[in-house]
C-alpha cells in the first residue's frame, strides 16, 4: 500500500512539474518571470490538491484541507522563488530552465520537510487524517 502510495505521488509530482512549467513559460512572456513563478506555482498547487486527494490519499476534497494544503508548499515555494531570484539574477542562468535547476535542490529539502511533518501526523500528533470508510476499503484493495 505505502509503496502504491509513493508512487502515485510521485508521478503526481512529476505531472506538477509539467503543469507548472508550462504555465511558468507561458505566462513568463507576458509578465516578469518572478510574477510568472508565483502564478504558475499557485496553478500547479491546485491542481496537485485534487490530483492527490483523489489519486494518492484516495479522499474526498474538502474546504477544510484545501485551505490548509498550501501549508505543505510553504517551505518549496520560499526555496524555489529566492532560488529562482538567484539562479537568474545572481548566477545568470537563463530564465526558462532556471526553474527546473531549482527543483532539483528544491523538492529534496522540501520532500525531507513534508515527510517530517506527516510523520508526526501519523504517530498521533495533531489530526488523523481526513480518510472515509470507502477510502480504507479501497487502500485496503491496493495493497
Amino acid at each position: 500500500m505505502v509503496l502504491k502510495r509513493l508512487a502515485r505521488f510521485g508521478a503526481i509530482g512529476v505531472l506538477n512539474t509539467g503543469i507548472y512549467y508550462a504555465v511558468y513559460l507561458v505566462l513568463r512572456t507576458e509578465i516578469t518571470y518572478l510574477l510568472a513563478h508565483v502564478c504558475a506555482f499557485v496553478v500547479a498547487m491546485i491542481c496537485s490538491y485534487f490530483l492527490n486527494c483523489y489519486l494518492t490519499f484516495r479522499t474526498r476534497p474538502t474546504w477544510r484541507t484545501f485551505l490548509l494544503f498550501p501549508l505543505s508548499n510553504v517551505a518549496n515555494f520560499v526555496l524555489t522563488t529566492v532560488g529562482l531570484r538567484i539562479a537568474v539574477a545572481g548566477l545568470g542562468i537563463d530564465q526558462r530552465i532556471a526553474p527546473l535547476a531549482v527543483a532539483v535542490f528544491a523538492i529534496p529539502l522540501t520532500y525531507i520537510l513534508a515527510h517530517h511533518i506527516m510523520i508526526g501526523r501519523l504517530s498521533g500528533v495533531g489530526h488523523p487524517p481526513e480518510v472515509g470508510l470507502a477510502d480504507s476499503h479501497r487502500d485496503a484493495a491496493d495493497s
